[in-house]
């Protein structure tokens, strides 16, 4: 295999599975065949053995610096996703005599997530911006939250529609629950604000297959005894995310995502700086350019990961996507449900990148608008 790699990469603006840094490829390039000293890959070694305490150890300290995570929460290292996560919860803490929950709704993954906490018990929506066609989240004084709710869910940010949270909702008291598969480690956060946080790894943490939970003690408690074994957080905590088998490789991965958070970005802090220069780009282009684009999210609500927008036609929009791969900027169809084109500029997206798109959309409103 001739030439090299990385002069072949594109910028990949795709929303997920989706881009991993550079640095982290390279390491994990460099080991794949064979760790220093073990004499065997990664993916080869027992998750039971001294190795592979190693990995989940170090990823866990690194989450817990980064985080600044509280002694009393729990780390898992889980599978299925995030779409999981949408049943484990609700089974471990919503199911119960007297037990209910509120979902605030901001866009489509939270109303998945809603559908299956239904099937575990009661269950309330206090706020939703479907009629909308979910362009923006609520102020904390729209939020009808229930007096005696056992959580309240929320999505930090939705992928699809492009709008984001810019800090915790309300829950009046109740224990927060976020699904922050999009944008979590992308900057700051308080953890002891929430009870329960979960998140896929496949925007911003790591490849698919791992799904990062962070819980709360008292929550774990909440567990019932007869769950199904697999889907029971108490069960994971007990035996520190190692009943099964879990994904080795893709843990690992996160391992040298965080070291890369830590080391050579400098921590959340600065990564949110990142993240807000890059979006601000795209904005910026989006707003000076007269309406030929149309940013869906209300400017208060738009995604630092996720930047959604429409032009003036969907031939234009096949037009913009068509040229923009063929100038290695890939992944930019927006999502059907809402169209037009959708740029996903998570931690691993090099500002190089949002510059390049930025550029380019400048040139095809020069040439077409």
């Amino acid at each position: 295999m001739g030439g090299n790699l990385m002069e072949n990469r594109i910028h990949n603006f795709s929303a997920g599975p989706a881009i991993l840094p550079v640095p982290v490829l390279k390491q994990a390039q460099k080991d794949l065949v064979a760790l220093p000293s073990l004499g065997m890959s990664v993916m080869e070694i027992s998750h039971r053995c001294k190795a592979a305490d190693e990995i989940f150890e170090t990823t866990e300290r690194n989450l817990r610096e980064l985080l600044q995570l509280p002694e009393n929460y729990k780390v898992l290292f889980l599978q299925g996703g995030a779409s999981l996560q949408f049943s484990m919860v609700p089974m471990n803490v919503l199911r119960g005599e007297g037990r209910s929950a509120d979902y605030i709704l901001t866009g489509s993954w939270g109303e998945k997530a809603i559908k299956e906490a239904k099937k575990e018990g009661t269950t309330r929506v206090v706020w939703t911006g479907k009629e909308s066609n979910f362009v923006r989240v609520p102020t904390n004084e729209e939020l009808e939250l229930s007096a005696d709710s056992t959580y309240v869910h929320f999505t930090s940010n939705e992928t699809i529609q492009g709008v984001q949270f810019a800090s915790e909702p309300e829950s009046g008291g109740a224990p927060l629950v976020c699904d922050a598969s999009s944008d979590i480690l992308s900057r700051p956060l308080d953890v002891s604000r929430y009870g329960l946080i979960y998140a896929g790894a496949q925007k911003n943490i790591g490849p698919a297959g791992l799904t990062l939970v962070i819980i709360r003690e008292d929550l774990v408690a909440k567990s019932a005894e007869n769950l199904p074994t697999m889907l029971s957080y108490r069960v994971h905590v007990e035996n520190k995310s190692l009943y099964n088998t879990p994904p080795v490789f893709a843990i690992y991965i996160m391992m040298l995502v965080t070291r890369w958070l830590l080391e050579e970005i400098g921590g959340l802090e600065k990564m949110g700086e990142i993240n807000r220069r890059k979006a601000g780009l795209l904005y910026e282009v989006i707003d000076a350019s007269g309406g030929f684009y149309r940013g869906h999210a209300d400017p208060a609500s738009r995604s630092l990961m996720n930047v959604t927008w429409r032009l003036p036609d969907e031939n234009l929009e096949k037009q913009f996507v068509s040229e923009a791969t063929k100038l290695g900027l890939d992944g930019l169809k927006g999502h059907r449900s809402v169209g037009g084109i959708r740029a996903s500029i998570y931690n691993a997206m090099p500002l190089a990148g949002v510059q390049a798109l930025a550029e380019f959309m400048k040139d095809f409103q020069r040439k077409l608008g």
